[in-house]
């Protein structure tokens, strides 16, 4: 004789609660999937530097050119320049991170003419050049920090 316990047949009402388990389930593993994703895109553009547009790489390019020559020029004739280079790319360089980044190298330039033994290590200048490298990347654009003084 059987004396386990008669289960009652899966009413309609069971097989709606069990679907809508696994639907629900299911939707919230799509939302968890796409808040990872967008965490894990967001995480990796956050370190990443801001791309310039080729006009300001041409114009940093520009005055590093200047900045090189520059250095070797007296004190008064480099302040000048400092001055009008500076107003220049903050009036017309729309990235600002490149823009700190020349800023940098036009310091550079000035301490250099005022003081020859003031200027950067290569070294220094190396960290410089590839952060700005970093800025001109998707413009095309190679920036090269010179040694200055020379």
């Amino acid at each position: 004789m059987n004396t386990a316990p008669a289960t009652a047949p899966a009413t309609n009402d069971d097989r709606n609660r069990k679907r809508d388990r696994v639907v629900l389930g299911a939707a919230t593993a799509v939302i968890a999937a796409a808040l990872v994703a967008g965490a894990g895109y967001w995480w990796q553009g956050r370190n990443e530097l801001s791309q310039a547009s080729a006009a300001d790489c041409e114009l940093a390019r520009r005055i590093v050119t200047e900045a090189e020559r520059i250095s070797t020029a007296s004190a008064s004739e480099a302040r000048k320049w400092w001055e009008e280079t500076g107003d220049e790319r903050r009036a017309r360089m729309e990235d600002g991170y490149l823009g700190a980044t020349i800023s940098t190298y036009e310091g550079y330039a000035l301490e250099t003419a005022r003081n020859p033994a003031a200027a950067p290590s290569a070294e220094e200048l190396k960290v410089l050049q590839e952060k700005a490298r970093g800025h001109c990347a998707d413009a095309g654009i190679t920036l090269s920090m010179p040694r200055l003084g020379s």
